[in-house]
């Protein structure tokens, strides 16, 4: 595995309806969304953006519903062991939710929650030279990782025993509490914040070209935006909406 332990390297999401979630993100964000892949039992369509593939697209079909799933963007985490993680999501609190698996040509993956609910996968990819195009400040990609928990230090404790995540830096929100930073090395990778009033969820930032048309396109596809847009630090503005299935989603870009 090219990334290091720690790094997101696949953003996914799950959805009941695969065709109108390709048309919505497509003009949305820009992607390009493949045709339906080989991969056996499933309807899986890649994501691309215009330098590279950040993620797939899985059609949720009825018994994955009726086990549980509903729509959702998920965000897999890099490990080296993905069986060993399993262990230690199970001995401090996380639920595991598909075991370790073995995906033919992409690698090893669990999907699991923390102890407070918030569901993630852990991969060990296959791929020798990573997957370092998913991250990033370009068109398409993803620029921040963001943990709505109601435990925010019990979830600082699971996330850095489990990938080895810091939190060298904080930013007070004064009444609403601490924006505490996550790092890998010397990477940036997103943040936490505490919330009680929500289920915990993992919230990712994709980029746009312009929110303003980017914010057009949600409404005209059927979307709804449910924040903003409002600035963050660095001149960037953000957006929180619901695409037409019911997944949450996030954006970043300039106005």
């Amino acid at each position: 595995m090219g990334n290091k332990q720690g790094e997101y390297i696949w953003y996914e999401l799950m959805t009941p309806d695969i065709e109108g979630a390709r048309a919505f993100y497509e003009a949305v964000v820009g992607w390009k969304i493949g045709e339906k892949s080989d991969m056996p039992g499933m309807d899986y369509r890649m994501i691309n953006a215009p330098d590279g593939m950040v993620g797939g697209m899985l059609a949720l079909d009825k018994e994955m519903i009726d086990g549980g799933a509903f729509p959702l963007w998920i965000g897999y985490i890099g490990v080296e062991d993905v069986d060993a993680s399993v262990a230690a999501i199970k001995a401090t609190g996380g639920h595991v939710h598909m075991g370790p698996t073995d995906i033919p040509g992409a690698g090893r993956m669990a999907m699991a929650s923390d102890p407070q609910g918030a569901p993630f996968y852990v991969m060990r990819g296959d791929v020798e030279d990573g997957t370092s195009t998913v991250f990033g400040i370009k068109p398409g990609h993803c620029a921040w990782n963001e943990l709505h928990t109601t435990d925010q230090k019990g979830a600082h404790s699971f996330y850095e025993g489990l990938v080895g995540w810091t939190n060298p830096e904080t930013m007070s929100m004064g009444a609403e509490g601490d924006y505490r930073f996550l790092y890998v090395d010397d990477l940036r990778i997103g943040a936490t914040y505490e919330v009680k009033d929500q289920p915990a969820r993992w919230r990712h930032y994709f980029v746009v070209k312009s929110i303003n048309a980017a914010i057009e396109a949600v409404k005209s596809g059927g979307g709804t935006v449910d924040q903003g847009p409002h600035e963050v630090p660095g001149g960037g503005h953000i957006i929180i909406g619901t695409d037409p299935q019911g997944a949450q989603f996030a954006l970043t870009g300039p106005l």
